[in-house]
């Protein structure tokens, strides 16, 4: 099979088209859409999503409850996460935009205060998070709880860990730390309010309708109400010849009202499915107010609704506390005058009983009640003046979602199947399209799979069983992880479970791509030592995972028996090209991608020393011969001649930073690379006032493409820590990002990411015109990213500043606890960009190990010199290439600006933005 994908130069993957792989994904009746939407009703579903996209509060991950208003009930939360899973299958949003919302949300939801640390409050601010009354006032207390309101979440919760179940933990996380039993009494759902006196009353929740669907929630989750689902007690009253269900508990009795609605049945229908009882009743519901309309003329679809003046609430009813067809408030306040035909209830009818013919009629009366600019669906049509109520709210539009969500899966109910969906990948072929009528869409062409080169695994053993890998272990934390902090670390190390290959022991670079280089086996060996530093894994799969990587690396041809190729098949081991396809003879190295796996290797000696042979073993079977040559480090790439012969031409790195990098690493095992280390002369260009540096002075290099970003100079800082040199270079390109940010308000945090459109690769640039490259050096419009390792990683080295601060409140919602971060989102557009990598979720868990290690250099110095390696370098003339001396050239020292490792060869100066003259 030909795989479209091109090699970072020596870093990691590049993709030639995106093709989007569900990772773990699986068929289910989540994602099956049966009866795919028409093109009249993708109008309905985006009109209704545009809602929540206008209404949303970044700082939070609420969204509003009624148009610019920042305040919501746990209710319009349920009905915010229904919506947001409804889009998801329906292909109005992505899996990163679904994953960054629900990420913040939760983060959010966690995180609120409870009203007496007991149940979420009835009301917050969804700007601020705040409990507050009903005003939107702050409120230190808060105002009670509504039983009614969490049943309706719970709902929610399980609709989400169904179809998403990477989340199913966290939830219960949610729901474990509220105390819901304190809101069940008597087989009873019990809301809480404050009296006047201030003192807390538990008062019984729900009438006929909404009782039987919040009890449902609760047992969703294993709390039992038998009564309250129990329908009893109610009587059946006559309304326009039909016998209606209702609670005989009314509002003169108990102070509560009694009324009748068509939400309730609409949700438990659309949700639960309705049978038996609550069916007919739901029947009776809906055939009455045709009977009205047979009586009278008036359209009715009456609801619960908010609407576009004061009161700003009311019930429209069937019936309530005596009186037939009452519109009123919750005290109980008549306001015949605003009753009105609900959008939500319309399209609920309509698509509850597809066949009926009246639900048909007021359907068309509403479908088209959208806001001018594209805000949503108005919530219904006052009955009286004929005009549209324009209160646009989260209840109307979230619920017209749920329904053609439920129409879309051939009017099977969410909640009724055990179905489970993993929302790795996108919907499934039978999911409506956003694209507009008539629209072309050119996607990307693949390569016709080469079938005549079928991969065949192979099946690596781990090298045999060393001592006790905790014994050795001596890393020691300032402080454990914060809970948020450990959710991140679990989320990142998720790309490299659901990336291993168990036959071969090898990491994908990337999610997409059955590829690996020693770069990205250097970033997994990374992550496994900080993960298994953070406790995020236990020793025993440490030793398991890092005893087979060890054997695969062993097992690894080499380019001319000198050095691994740049890039493997991960299945097969075998070397592959820039385009994936299999080259036996491989095609040359990568010095950069070897100093990554050597600085890795090397901290897996010092810190799990019980590893030190058989990593000694690896690095001993490598020909070092032509990679360092007069202190300069060098790659190999090949070539064909007219004649068809393959040339292996070598020349000096010059990826600036990349190769200061990959030079430290090298000195660690005691190679002479002083002029590739960091030092000697810099070009910079001023860019927001600062020197930032481009590339070294140097002759007799030919360096094309050149461009300044920030991951290898991040990645130097977290495993070296700053040496005067590096810092030299290190904090321009810092300032550069924030100065930027502070005259535009631009978040910046320029790297090399992955896209998934073309170049499909982007090297965000700090440069005076900020241009976002391709791999071409061509500019790539509106192409430039945030990245998420990059704003993980200033924090972790600069966090009390405030310009890193913000950059790692920008990003740390964009991940999939399943399949780890994405690589970040566009600085235009604040779209997530699709795509996960090795590279950044490494960067990520190494950025978290230094943050609770008082961001000490990850690379700890070896304590001994009598290794393997080190009494093979004593021995001399080794023919290979190993160093001269057995003596690193590089060590590790402390300051009062910090600790850092140095050698003698750093001596930076920055010059002026002047060509290089060969």
């Amino acid at each position: 099979m030909r795989w479209i994908a091109l090699f970072l130069i020596g870093t990691f993957l590049q993709l030639l088209f995106y093709i989007p792989t569900p990772v773990l994904s699986q068929s289910s009746s989540c994602s099956t859409l049966t009866a795919p939407l028409t093109a009249e009703e993708q109008t309905y579903a985006h009109a209704a999503w545009q809602y929540f996209v206008k209404n949303y509060q970044p700082a939070t991950g609420f969204t509003n409850s009624t148009g610019g208003y920042p305040s919501g009930t746990l209710w319009d939360m349920g009905n915010y996460l229904m919506a947001l899973n409804a889009a998801r299958w329906l292909n109005l949003t992505d899996q990163a935009d679904f994953d960054s919302r629900l990420n913040k949300f939760l983060t959010t939801l966690s995180s609120l205060k409870l009203f007496e640390d007991t149940l979420p409050n009835k009301v917050y601010n969804a700007a601020t998070a705040q409990m507050v009354d009903y005003g939107n006032n702050p409120l230190e207390r808060g105002i009670g709880w509504s039983a009614l309101d969490v049943g309706r979440i719970l709902a929610a919760f399980d609709v989400i860990r169904t179809c998403h179940p990477q989340y199913n933990d966290w939830l219960k996380g949610i729901v474990a730390k509220w105390q819901v039993a304190r809101s069940l009494k008597d087989g009873q759902l019990f809301g809480a309010t404050v009296l006047p006196d201030n003192k807390t009353l538990l008062v019984q929740e729900g009438r006929l309708g909404y009782e039987e669907y919040g009890a449902r929630g609760y047992g969703l989750w294993g709390f039992s109400a038998p009564k309250a689902i129990s329908l009893e007690p109610f009587k059946l009253v006559e309304i326009n010849g039909v016998q209606i269900p209702v609670d005989t508990r009314d509002f003169k009795s108990t102070n509560a009202n009694n009324y009748v609605v068509s939400e309730s049945y609409i949700l438990d229908g659309i949700e639960f499915g309705l049978q038996g009882e609550l069916a007919d009743f739901a029947a009776r519901v809906l055939d009455v107010q045709k009977r009205r309309y047979d009586t009278t003329g008036q359209l009715t679809a009456v609801t619960e609704d908010n609407i576009d003046q004061t009161p700003y609430f009311l019930y429209n009813t069937v019936y309530a506390n005596g009186a037939t067809w009452a519109t009123i408030t919750d005290a109980n306040q008549p306001y015949p005058q605003f009753r009105s035909i609900s959008t939500k209830a319309a399209f609920g009818w309509r698509y509850l009983f597809p066949d009926n013919a009246y639900a048909q009629k007021v359907f068309d009366a509403v479908k088209d009640l959208r806001s001018p600019d594209d805000s949503g669906y108005y919530a219904g049509i006052y009955e009286e003046s004929k005009q549209p109520n324009k209160a646009l709210t989260g209840n109307t539009n979230g619920l017209i979602l749920e329904i053609l969500y439920y129409k879309a899966k051939g009017n099977h109910p969410l909640i009724a199947s055990t179905s489970v969906s993993v929302s790795t990948g996108k919907p499934s072929e039978n999911a409506s399209s956003t694209t507009p009528p008539n629209s072309t869409v050119t996607p990307p062409i693949a390569i016709p799979a080469d079938t005549s080169n079928k991969v065949i695994e192979v099946t690596i053993a781990p090298i045999p069983p060393v001592d006790n890998p905790e014994s050795s272990f001596n890393l020691k934390l300032d402080r454990s992880l914060t809970v948020i902090e450990r959710r991140y670390a679990e989320a990142a190390w998720g790309y490299f479970q659901a990336n291993y290959h168990s036959q071969s022991g090898l990491i994908d670079d990337r999610s997409d791509f059955k590829g690996a280089t020693l770069w990205g086996l250097g970033d997994y060996l990374a992550a496994l030592h900080a993960v298994r530093s953070l406790d995020i894994i236990t020793p025993k799969e440490f030793d398991q995972r890092t005893r087979h990587l060890l054997a695969a690396l062993t097992k690894l041809p080499l380019f001319a028996t000198e050095l691994p190729s740049r890039g493997y098949d991960t299945r097969s081991l075998q070397p592959v090209d820039y385009g994936g396809n299999p080259v036996p003879e491989g095609n040359g190295w990568s010095a950069l991608d070897l100093g990554r796996i050597l600085a890795a290797l090397y901290n897996l000696k010092t810190c799990h020393p019980e590893y030190t042979a058989a990593v000694d073993k690896i690095v001993l079977d490598w020909s070092y011969l032509r990679v360092v040559r007069e202190g300069i480090l060098s790659s190999a790439t090949t070539a064909k001649d007219q004649d068809g012969r393959v040339i292996t031409h070598v020349n000096p790195e010059t990826r600036l930073g990349y190769e200061e990098y990959a030079a430290r690493a090298f000195q660690l095992w005691g190679f002479n690379v002083e002029h590739s280390a960091v030092g000697g002369e810099y070009e910079t260009a001023l860019v927001e006032g600062v020197k930032v540096p481009v590339q070294r002075r140097r002759r007799n290099t030919n360096s094309k493409n050149q461009y300044t970003v920030s991951n290898p100079f991040l990645l130097y800082a977290l495993e070296f820590g700053l040496d005067p040199q590096m810092r030299s270079l290190f904090e321009p390109i810092f300032q550069a990002q924030a100065e930027r940010y502070r005259r535009t308000g631009i978040l910046t945090a320029s790297a090399t990411t992955l896209i998934d459109r073309k170049p499909y690769t982007v090297h965000s640039s700090i440069s005076e015109s900020w241009v976002a490259l391709g791999d071409d050096g061509k500019s790539v419009p509106k192409g430039r990213l945030v990245s998420t390792a990059v704003a993980f990683a200033y924090h972790a080295l600069l966090p009390e500043n405030k310009y890193s601060q913000e950059l790692l409140q920008g990003t740390t919602d964009l991940y999939n606890p399943l399949v780890g971060f994405y690589e970040g989102f566009y600085e235009t557009t604040g779209k997530t960009a699709i795509g996960f990598t090795s590279s950044t979720n490494s960067m990520i868990l190494q950025s978290l190990l230094s943050e609770v290690t008082n961001r000490q250099p990850l690379i700890r110095p070896t304590t001994t010199m009598k290794s393997p390696w080190w009494q093979e370098v004593s021995k001399g003339n080794s023919g290979r290439g190993l160093p001269n001396t057995a003596t690193q050239r590089t060590k590790l020292i402390s300051d009062s600006s910090g600790s850092y490792w140095v050698s003698d060869s750093e001596k930076t100066t920055l010059g002026s933005s002047t060509k290089v003259t060969n």
